[in-house]
């Protein structure tokens, strides 16, 4: 049987594989980032970022889960904080993350996880409060377990 794209699942998956060991050493060298769990191979990995200095987060450290589909990089990883999550205007307190780079429309093959991590960090640096999104009572309680599946509206670049 042959994908959409040509290419087996297993040519798929080898090159998902290679994609994400070459992504993983790059997390690993660059410094910036830490990878607490995840390995070659591994299609869960928990990367540690600290808040930037002169920002509402300075010192504090938290840890986001990325969860790699098999169609990676085509398809975007899953990428949620683990509790407890940043108190941030998009970011939800069961840590799903309003980035429009995460979800269909915004995801590109092009981003690698080191990307995604920056774009959080900067996320993150611009707050100008430290408070959570308003409707996060309400979407915690109806959301699914997947950020994936939700409907995000993205009607803003500020936080």
């Amino acid at each position: 049987m042959q994908s959409s794209s040509g290419s087996n699942p297993s040519q798929v998956a080898a090159r998902n594989c290679r994609r994400l060991q070459r992504e993983l050493a790059d997390l690993i060298t660059g410094g910036i980032f830490h990878v607490e769990e995840g390995a070659a191979g591994s299609t869960r990995w928990v990367v540690k970022i600290r808040g930037a200095e002169g920002t509402f987060y300075h010192g504090e450290v938290f840890r986001l889960q990325f969860v790699f589909p098999p169609e990676y990089p085509i398809e975007a990883p899953e990428v949620v904080f683990l509790h407890p999550a940043p108190i941030h205007p998009h970011i939800y307190s069961n840590g799903h993350i309003c980035l429009s780079i995460l979800y269909d429309g915004g995801w590109s093959p092009a981003l690698k996880v080191e990307s995604v991590c920056l774009s959080i960090l900067s996320m993150l640096s611009s707050a100008e409060a430290k408070r959570p999104p308003e409707d996060n009572d309400n979407y915690v309680r109806t959301c699914s377990s997947s950020p994936k599946k939700t409907r995000w509206v993205f009607h803003d670049n500020k936080a």
